[in-house]
């Protein structure tokens, strides 16, 4: 069996989403927000057992797009490695995935944490990001998305 058959839940995620990063400080102060597309995939040339690609857009005209790659590992887990973050997620029931990963060029004790909850109907979902430095939380990122394509 493959990463679709053993994740069913990821497979549930492929296609295209849109939607809006919110950054906040532990307050709750907003410090950024940016539009998102995101395309999930599993691509059948073998290479990769999953391929996600981000694009961002700030009001200012800026972009950004960055690329992640993912190895299926066996039992429902699935890992990445780029040149800028490493780390490995699985689901957690049948709605919730797990990702836990660190920015590659930042401080070596900072982790991240999300959860991302999938709609009963597959066609929205709800992401945040927990930002822990030293065992506290700096920001976190609030993520809400559609799916735009299937």
């Amino acid at each position: 069996m493959g990463i679709k058959e053993e994740m069913p839940l990821l497979a549930r995620h492929e296609g295209v989403w849109e939607g809006t990063y919110t950054y906040v400080d532990p307050d709750g102060k907003i410090i950024d927000s940016h539009r998102s597309r995101l395309t999930c995939a599993f691509p059948e040339d073998g290479e990769w057992d999953y391929h996600q690609t981000n694009v961002y857009t700030w009001d200012d005209g800026k972009t950004e797009e960055h690329r992640f790659p993912g190895t299926y590992l066996g039992g429902g887990r699935c890992a990445f490695d780029t040149e800028r973050i490493k780390g490995e997620f699985w689901g957690v029931d049948d709605s919730a995935i797990y990702l836990s990963w660190i920015y590659k060029e930042l401080e070596a004790d900072l982790q991240l944490f999300e959860l991302i909850v999938l709609s009963e109907d597959g066609n929205t979902r709800n992401r945040v990001w927990q930002w822990i430095k030293g065992g506290t939380c700096i920001q976190r990122t609030l993520i809400n998305e559609k799916r735009v394509l299937a």
